[in-house]
């Protein structure tokens, strides 16, 4: 199919995988951190049984790195969230807040430590670039903030091990969960860490050359051909099974960790500076007024994820919203992420959702809703 129809212009960037990816079926676009982001391969959940059956691979370039460089790079980035990174190693991941002076998430993505005061924040959808820019001017601390020449992709599933061990060698399987190493393919320079947005077990390779997108794309498609490997885009169904957050979506500039459950993101009992920690320590303090559940929703499979935010009701009251909702065909419920008023909060609460089809009952059941100890995506 050609790309007649996308409409795309030059405001917005491609990723330097879009020519395989519209050579492998790509149909639909969105935009994310001002870039485009392939949607649509067919059939969503055909895509989902691709991943969690075999593998697919994504072009998630859109997760731009901010890198932070120089002499004060630890304890600037230490500044930025609310995380302890004391323990960090040079070669290891860890999720972390951005947090801002109100205790509010500005986004969640993954910290890489490549050196001493060598890091990137693999980012969500906003823009921290900007954010961590301007906190350097007046920080008084000795660092370069840039955005380097770096464009993940993500391949996941249960036989992406075999595909990387085709690509890199037996060695591979020595990479540990949430721990990274650099890699030279055939001229091409990679960091591949053992993460992936899909609670599925994969890992994403980061490249740092954009002229070598496609080779890279079509080298690992053609690695994967015997193990089943598909194209294929970030799996709503899988991520809202994992209780995974979307930005914007499931958490805002005016959600705070606590909300989502994310106390062990907040260090507030010893002595590291970050911004946010005056009103993280008095949101603590004076207890949060609502909380991120997990719902079932009553009514026939949803034909795809919630576009907008559903209105949630107990006695007729507005208490809430639903942030995202799914059929899965696995657990053959449909499944969503919410926020509601803490004092509605409680497993096993019946409620009501307003949908796009019209008012349904729901219960407040356990999140995650499919392998509540990541088994599958650590192991």
């Amino acid at each position: 199919m050609t790309n007649k129809n996308f409409g795309f212009g030059t405001q917005i960037r491609k990723s330097p995988y879009f020519d395989s990816t519209v050579k492998w079926g790509a149909t639909g676009f969105s935009v994310y951190n001002h870039m485009y982001i392939p949607r649509d391969f067919g059939d969503p959940e055909q895509n989902f049984w691709n991943l969690i059956e075999k593998s697919i691979l994504c072009d998630v370039a859109v997760e731009r790195q901010v890198e932070i460089t120089g002499p004060d790079a630890y304890k600037f980035t230490q500044l930025l969230t609310p995380r302890d990174l004391s323990n960090i190693s040079i070669g290891q991941c860890k999720y972390v807040l951005i947090t801002n002076n109100e205790g509010g998430i500005l986004n969640d993505p993954v910290l890489l430590r490549l050196a001493e005061n060598h890091f990137w924040l693999s980012l969500a959808d906003s823009d921290v670039l900007l954010w961590a820019q301007g906190v350097a001017v007046n920080s008084g601390l000795n660092v370069n903030i840039s955005e380097p020449d770096v464009s993940p992709l993500q391949l996941q599933g249960p036989t992406s091990k075999d595909i990387m061990v085709k690509l890199f060698g037996e060695s591979i399987k020595d990479l540990k969960y949430y721990w990274f190493k650099e890699f030279d393919l055939d001229g091409i320079p990679l960091i591949v860490s053992r993460t992936g947005w899909s609670s599925e077990f994969g890992y994403e390779l980061f490249l740092r050359d954009g002229s070598k997108g496609n080779d890279l794309y079509e080298k690992i498609m053609n690695a994967g051909k015997e193990h089943g490997l598909q194209p294929g885009h970030t799996s709503s169904i899988r991520r809202i099974e994992g209780g995974m957050l979307s930005y914007h979506a499931d958490a805002d500039i005016h959600t705070n960790p606590f909300e989502l459950g994310f106390d062990r993101l907040v260090s507030l009992d010893n002595d590291i500076e970050f911004i946010g920690k005056a009103a993280l320590k008095k949101i603590k303090a004076e207890g949060i007024k609502r909380k991120q559940i997990g719902l079932e929703i009553n009514c026939e499979p949803l034909s795809g994820p919630n576009t907008t935010f559903w209105s949630i009701k107990k006695d007729d009251n507005e208490i809430g919203k639903v942030t995202s909702a799914v059929y899965s065909p696995r657990l053959k419920k449909n499944i969503a992420l919410a926020m509601v008023n803490i004092k509605n909060s409680e497993i096993g609460t019946d409620l009501e959702v307003e949908t796009n089809k019209g008012k349904f009952t729901a219960k407040i059941v356990e999140k995650p809703f499919y392998d509540p100890k990541k088994k599958i995506a650590s192991n």
